[in-house]
């Protein structure tokens, strides 16, 4: 994908309106997060800015790993940074609907019902290992992500804003595993993985001190309400008339490959507005079409899955064949 970019392709840009960098001080308050991430999670620049991008976008997040590779610290160095409220739910294979939303329980001192929180209302939730829980329950967190609010006995309650959700998923080779059906994986705008850290990042984590210690030293480096403006300004980053086109024709490719479908409706919107968040990221108004570049595979690959282990990826095939103009 790197090299993709960096080819004689990739280097051209759309003839935009105009240039201007983005105004401080989102620029600076970016680049502040992104660097007391990178000091947490090692050797991992592009995940982090991919999953902070995901989030300016009004997305959610699914990462697919073996155990062990940071998912958890991700997520919680997130929800500090940011200043968020975090909560993790554990998903297991007897897990219910009612254990992610909340329920009903019966209060003796009132004689009434009173409806008690699940984990669900909080502004980041680290849904652990999704696909350990039964799909009944994988749906009710599904349909809470897509809609931003609950029903429960005929009344609707609407989740705390911002809301995102970093789901993890093993692999389906893992024993005791659900795999999520192609509808669920739509919902979530990016699948990145953590993969292992590099040589010297893996030594330096080995050689300093825990992740659980250095997550209990992090200070929030924005607010809500921060965040909420930059994802309103994310919106508004411009998507010129030829780079629209580009977009609708990447979409296009992927339906003409052969494969049981291409990309949705839905899956254009969602990597156009995640190029847009990676604009912003990089201090840009507008998007270029190295920003859709960067996101493509992380939107494209979990929709539509390779057939063999051998074969590269959707994204790969389309990102060689498609020219920008």
């Amino acid at each position: 994908m790197l090299k993709q970019r960096n080819n004689t392709k990739t280097n051209k840009s759309l003839p935009l309106a105009h240039n201007e960098d983005i105004n401080m001080p989102h620029k600076e308050i970016i680049e502040q997060c992104l660097n007391q991430l990178n000091e947490i999670v090692l050797g991992k620049e592009n995940e982090v800015k991919l999953a902070i991008a995901c989030l300016l976008a009004k997305g959610h997040l699914l990462i697919e790993d073996i155990p062990g590779m940071g998912k958890t610290t991700l997520s919680h160095a997130l929800g500090i940074t940011l200043g968020l409220d975090y909560k993790r739910a554990q998903f297991t294979s007897d897990m219910m609907p009612a254990d992610v939303l909340g329920g009903n329980i019966f209060d003796q001192k009132s004689s009434r019902f009173l409806f008690q929180r699940g984990p669900v209302f909080t502004n980041v939730l680290l849904a652990d290992e999704i696909n350990r829980a039964p799909p009944k329950t994988q749906s009710a967190l599904l349909e809470a992500m897509e809609e931003r609010q609950i029903s429960l006995d005929g009344k609707t309650r609407a989740l705390p804003e911002p809301f995102f959700v970093i789901a993890t998923q093993n692999p389906l080779e893992q024993a005791g595993t659900y795999p999520l059906p192609e509808s669920q994986l739509d919902r979530f705008m990016m699948r990145i993985s953590l993969g292992y850290p590099p040589e010297e990042a893996e030594k330096e984590m080995l050689s300093g001190a825990p992740r659980s210690q250095m997550l209990e030293s992090l200070k929030a480096k924005i607010s809500a309400e921060q965040l909420l403006s930059m994802q309103s300004a994310c919106a508004t980053v411009e998507a010129s008339k030829p780079l629209v086109d580009y977009v609708y024709r990447l979409v296009q490719a992927s339906r003409s490959l052969d494969r049981q479908h291409g990309l949705s409706p839905r899956a254009a919107l969602a990597l156009l507005n995640a190029s847009k968040a990676f604009a912003l990221i990089e201090g840009r108004k507008q998007v270029l079409p190295d920003d859709v570049q960067a996101v493509f595979p992380y939107v494209c690959d979990h929709r539509m899955p390779r057939k063999g282990a051998s074969e590269e990826n959707a994204s790969q095939k389309i990102l060689k064949t498609v020219d920008i103009f």
